[in-house]
């Protein structure tokens, strides 16, 4: 494997170009018309455009993606996340045009990409699910055979998108009253950002903590699982800090969920790095929530307590080697460690994305500090993707420590010109519930309360549209906020605010 194609930009293409540098292979990099100088694009070796800054134009497009590979004499394709990185599609046509594909085969991401395939396969693997339908709702369905589905399930309950993830179509149904509007909302929105519209029910978990476990599997039968993650700080159902270990995991749940992760990974032949998420209710309970099958954004911090390089081992597997490492070191952490994923959003405007050119930039350095970052001073944060600058991560000997130095941290990250959600960290590094790691998935949104922006779900191109308007009537702003006289982030590291 002398060349490998990142078939993504920002942060990740950086992460991926940065460890074939390591192990001495040549990258080749993709970009639209708004990332012509971004970051990923100036460190590889080469670089090919591949359509206009629309996604749908440029790094969703199979064709220019696979035609770009072979005109740069690429052996394999790393897709990162996002994107075509789950899209069993690409991942075939890669294998068609003589592609090593960096991940799973395109027969386990198309199993494990459907969710209600996904709960099968744990259902046979001997693992507990949520309870719920085992099937797609069908579009013919009746209004009455629906709410009887929703009677089986029980009130409250959650729908869901069978080809979902990252908070799309998702929606929470309280009562029978609210079933027929959630279920058309979370269809529009399936549809609108899956090309697929099917959704499924599943019993909503009360106070759940979200817990995963990071895989390899590589193409002789080993799958090693790894030390688990807390991702139960969550907004919009999306991620924005997460930490290894989890404070809520004894060493013998860790040792039944991890198991229980590498028994379905087995169970499909997966291949690659993975991830199986759990929900783990108040009880200890815990429950097959889905696998994605890619690296995750949140990747690092299991390197930190570890000292696997994942990417690298990505490539490795690919290649078909076989994993050497030590399966016990991997569930006994090194250290403890967090990370804050840092947005161009506006914590003081109901987190709208915040684009726009970086004006000046301090990245924080020192022991126990890794900044993954796409952005640099006089880049553009375009409006036409996910607007993360950086996953800021810190480490040290316990949680405390790693907690310490994620405050010095985001003391020391400067950005100006746009602002970004680091006050928003400042703050809730500051709460005492946080740091008694007493949460669960509706931490945030309790802490915050609604706000009608925040009560309304909005799809990726709402967003951008909005933040394009924002933009052009918004001044450029010094350390990443603009904060009024009452703001709840500007005493972020004086007072527990909204307790």
């Amino acid at each position: 494997m002398k060349k490998i194609l990142i078939a993504n930009r920002g942060e990740i293409a950086v992460r991926v170009i940065r460890a074939c540098r390591d192990m001495g292979i040549a990258t080749a990099a993709v970009y639209s018309e708004c990332d012509r100088a971004a970051l990923h694009v100036r460190l590889a070796d080469e670089a090919w455009a591949v359509g206009p800054s629309a996604p749908r134009d440029s790094y969703l497009r199979i064709d220019a993606i696979i035609d770009a590979a072979k005109k740069a004499g690429a052996d394999a394709v790393h897709p990162g996340y996002g994107f075509l990185a789950e899209n069993e599609d690409f991942a075939a046509a890669c294998r068609d045009a003589g592609l090593t594909f960096i991940g799973p085969s395109p027969e386990a991401i198309a199993l494990m990409g459907s969710k209600t395939a996904a709960r099968q396969a744990a259902i046979r693997a001997g693992v507990p699910v949520v309870p719920g339908t085992e099937e797609p709702l069908s579009e013919t369905a009746s209004g009455a055979e629906v709410q009887e589905a929703a009677e089986r399930v029980g009130y409250p309950l959650m729908l869901k998108a069978v080809a979902g993830g990252g908070g799309k179509g998702m929606r929470l149904v309280a009562s029978a009253a609210d079933l027929a509007s959630a279920l058309r909302a979370a269809r529009s929105e399936a549809q609108s950002a899956f090309g697929d519209g099917a959704v499924y029910m599943e019993r909503r978990i009360m106070a759940p903590r979200h817990i995963e476990v990071q895989l390899l599997g590589d193409h002789h039968g080993t799958v090693l699982p790894f030390v688990e993650r807390e991702c139960s700080i969550q907004r919009r159902h999306q991620k924005v800090v997460e930490e290894s270990p989890s404070l809520a995991v004894s060493a013998e749940l860790r040792r039944r969920m991890t198991s229980a992760a590498a028994s379905v990974a087995k169970a499909v032949g997966y291949t690659n790095a993975g991830t199986i998420e759990f929900l783990l209710d108040e009880d200890g309970a815990f429950y097959f929530l889905e696998m994605n099958t890619r690296l995750q954004v949140e990747h690092p911090i299991t390197e930190m307590v570890t000292g696997v390089d994942l990417v690298q081992w990505q490539i490795r597997i690919a290649r078909g080697e076989r994993l050497d490492l030590n399966p016990e070191a991997l569930l006994n952490p090194k250290a403890h460690a967090i990370e804050c994923r840092i947005y161009a959003e506006d914590p003081e405007n109901g987190f709208l994305p915040s684009p726009g050119r970086i004006q000046g930039l301090r990245v924080p350095q020192g022991p126990g500090v890794r900044d993954d970052s796409g952005a640099y001073e006089g880049g553009e944060v375009p409006i036409f993707y996910d607007p993360m600058i950086s996953k800021l991560i810190t480490w040290g000997d316990s949680r405390e420590h790693a907690i310490r130095r994620m405050r010095r941290a985001l003391a020391e990250y400067q950005v100006r010109g746009i602002r970004t959600t680091i006050p928003f960290f400042q703050w809730l590094l500051e709460d005492g519930d946080f740091k008694a790691a007493q949460f669960d998935t509706g931490f945030i949104d309790r802490k915050l309360g609604k706000t009608p922006l925040q009560s309304i779900d909005q799809s990726d191109e709402d967003l951008a549209a909005i933040a394009a308007a924002v933009h052009l009537f918004t001044k450029p702003v010094a350390n990443g906020v603009a904060a009024p006289a009452a703001s709840r982030w500007r005493d972020a590291g004086r007072t527990e605010a909204l307790r």
